[in-house]
């Protein structure tokens, strides 16, 4: 790591929707000292809700909608967490914030255990390699037993298991956790209450636990952590770092149990900013040129500004505020006057940022999902995708004197990645794919918040969408003449086709052998 550089931390948090990741990025939060009250972080208004959820929808539904960054400093390390939608309308959005991590904190709820997002979303990070610690959530309800979670992560995931923290009780009988590394017990002054005492059990051990809790819960745990600790792996921080294993902390982030011992053990054992793949080759993290790439753009952040910030995770150099980079994409450069860091709203210009930050660069609409920028290389960072949309639309506009409105919308969200949007070679009328129901509703929500826009949709008769390469532009030419009423174009002016089945995707992709029918288009 280059000598300007304090040491980074750069990690997102992956769960099932209702997990407890909103609860716990706000104790990590606490923890860091970067908020200090949990639960009741006053906005404008007196609303109380977290500090990573903050547009409207969201605040309406509950969910995590979009990916927020929060930087802050723990133990000398600067730490930048990286807050992904939870809803499993939104695994595109959520595969990109992936693409800027180097690690990840995945989410368990101790009553539920492996659900399928949170399968989705361990699957991108395999692909990537990205080590994971899981928490297992929600110990002070009743949930199932942790022996049958450790062997679910264990058999569905295929990792090895390192526990790390063991429950002592659950649910009304919850009293703590057990840090195995330090011989701690952790607890309350109130029964059933939040984490407020540490008990040093080094001199005692386990048996300690005998004197702290009931006969019955303390033979119990006793019994179970000689079990596990002969059962699972020792903690290996290589196999942590190659991916092959995951340390596990049972916890509750509501109360606060397990919430320190994961914030040390990130601070301890989580990876420095990794080498990013790019093409024509893998930029190291110790280079001293400037390099970087955007994960996400949020448009419209400050409500009094029709503003565009771009996230941009940087993979080498010391950036300097004022200084020129060039965007790779349309060979220009730019002067980033104004970088930001956030803690959700709040943001700040900062004067300078190493790799694993991520910045903020405001921008009109000049840059987009997927852009490299470097000082003067013409490098083009990899593996940022954008899927074909499953749920394909036509937009119909209640007022049709407000088209430039409605197209301005459009190409905004578009450039966020929240929605796709085609235009077709015959009729007006804008078609718009995404990934997930949901997504319509935001597309509705914001257009009326943001834009002052009423928008409806219309059923199409297609099921999906795939862009098209030919070598042969004569083959595509009459392969798109024949089909004129299912071709569309997307923003960057690549063919798109619209299939009415899975059946006819097939069909037509046999019957033209010439033609690539893609499903995933790489950005960059």
């Amino acid at each position: 790591m280059s000598s300007h550089s304090k040491r980074r931390r750069t990690f997102a948090i992956i769960s099932h929707p209702d997990a407890g990741k909103t609860t716990l990025t706000e104790k990590l939060l606490l923890a860091g000292g970067a908020i200090h009250m949990a639960g009741a972080v006053k906005t404008r208004g007196d609303q109380r809700r977290a500090r990573s959820d903050w547009m409207k929808i969201e605040q309406d539904r509950g969910i995590s909608v979009t990916s927020s960054v929060m930087t802050f400093e723990y133990q000398g390390l600067i730490c930048n967490l990286l807050d992904t939608p939870g809803h499993e309308d939104f695994s595109e959005d959520t595969y990109r914030t992936l693409t800027a991590v180097d690690s990840a904190i995945m989410v368990i709820d101790a009553a539920k255990g492996i659900e399928q997002q949170t399968r989705k979303l361990f699957e991108v990070c395999r692909l990537r390699d990205i080590p994971i610690i899981t928490y297992i959530n929600k110990l002070d309800r009743e949930g199932r037993d942790a022996f049958e979670l450790l062997d679910e992560i264990q058999e569905t995931l295929t990792l090895d298991i390192a526990p790390m923290v063991w429950p002592i009780g659950m649910g009304t009988d919850f009293r703590g956790c057990y840090d195995l590394s330090r011989d701690e017990f952790l607890t309350s002054d109130v029964s059933g209450g939040a984490f407020n005492k540490t008990v040093d059990c080094k001199d005692t051990g386990l048996a300690g636990l005998g004197e702290l809790v009931s006969e019955n819960i303390a033979s119990t745990a006793i019994e179970n952590i000689e079990l596990a600790r002969e059962a699972y792996s020792d903690f290996d921080a290589e196999a942590y770092q190659a991916g092959y294993l995951t340390p596990v902390i049972f916890g509750s982030a509501l109360k606060g149990y397990g919430v320190k011992s994961l914030i040390d053990l990130i601070a301890a054992e989580a990876p420095d900013p990794r080498p990013s793949p790019a093409e024509p080759r893998t930029v190291q993290p110790e280079e001293d040129k400037v390099t970087g790439f955007v994960f996400k753009v949020q448009a419209n952040m400050d409500k009094n500004h029709r503003d565009r910030v771009a996230f941009m995770r940087l993979c080498s150099g010391h950036f300097r505020r004022g200084m020129k980079i060039k965007q790779v994409r349309t060979g220009k450069d730019l002067m980033v006057h104004s970088p930001i860091m956030f803690l959700a709203q709040d943001r700040e210009i900062v004067a300078d940022a190493a790799p694993g930050d991520v910045i903020g660069i405001p921008n009109h609409g000049t840059v987009r999902v997927g852009d490299t920028f470097s000082e003067g290389e013409d490098l083009r960072f990899t593996g940022i995708p954008v899927f074909a949309p499953e749920i394909l639309r036509r937009v119909r506009l209640g007022d049709t004197t407000r088209i430039k409105q409605l197209r301005g919308a459009l190409e905004d969200l578009a450039e966020e990645g929240l929605i796709q949007v085609f235009k077709p070679s015959l009729g007006a009328n804008w078609v718009v794919g995404v990934v997930g129901v949901l997504q319509l509703d935001v597309l509705k929500d914001r257009a009326r918040n943001e834009y002052r826009i009423e928008i409806d949709f219309e059923g199409l008769p297609y099921e999906l969408a795939c862009w098209l390469r030919c070598e042969d532009h004569k083959v595509l030419e009459t392969f798109m003449t024949g089909q004129r009423n299912a071709i569309v174009t997307d923003r960057d002016g690549d063919p798109v086709f619209l299939a009415k089945s899975e059946w006819e995707y097939n069909y037509l992709k046999d019957k033209n052998p010439d033609i690539h029918f893609l499903k995933v288009k790489e950005l960059g």
